[in-house]
């Protein structure tokens, strides 16, 4: 009873083979390459920063790292009041010239006649808060007398003799201010 089972033909097994050796050679550069990388990077951060690390933690230095990109702000702060018919015109005409959902049509006297009637006051009311299917101030962004302007403008055009408002004290009294100031 002889083995056929040679000596030479077993070591031959136990022994890597090829495709065994490259996957231990992909391992190797798949753990190896990225602390490669990023032992380069931070030996380049070193080299362009003079070898400091970023660990500047003066309030000076976090206030700069952490400061507001840019800044929003609706309106002007310092501008012209608009006139009536800039008012209209900017946010009255969409839907008073085609009279669309219900709103009464810019000059037409019959469907401004009885809201004429409510007088100035209900009309600067309805504008500001809103009514029926229009948001307050029209959905504008607009100071109160503006509007009321606009709603002068609205309605005289319909035949009303209301009295355009004016700008209130603080903004003209601001214009004077700035007109001596450059006479000087």
């Amino acid at each position: 009873m002889s083995d056929p089972h040679h000596t030479t033909d077993h070591d031959a097994h136990a022994a890597p083979s090829a495709s065994g050796l490259k996957k231990i050679a992909t391992i190797l550069v798949l753990l190896g390459l990225p602390v490669l990388v990023v032992g380069s990077l931070v030996g380049y951060y070193k080299a362009q920063t003079g070898g400091q690390m970023a660990s500047d933690m003066s309030e000076h230095a976090v206030a700069m790292r952490i400061q507001k990109v840019g800044r929003f702000q609706l309106g002007a702060a310092s501008r012209e009041p608009k006139t009536g018919e800039e008012v209209f015109k900017a946010q009255c005409t969409t839907c008073h010239t085609a009279g669309l959902v219900g709103a009464p049509k810019f000059s037409d006297a019959a469907a401004w006649a009885p809201r004429i009637a409510t007088g100035y006051e209900a009309l600067l009311n309805s504008a500001l808060k809103g009514k029926g299917n229009m948001a307050a101030q029209g959905g504008g962004a607009f100071a109160d007398f503006e509007v009321g302007r606009g709603v002068v403008y609205m309605a005289n055009a319909a035949g009303a003799k209301f009295e355009e408002p004016k700008a209130p004290e603080s903004a003209e009294a601001a214009a004077p201010g700035a007109a001596a100031s450059e006479a000087k």
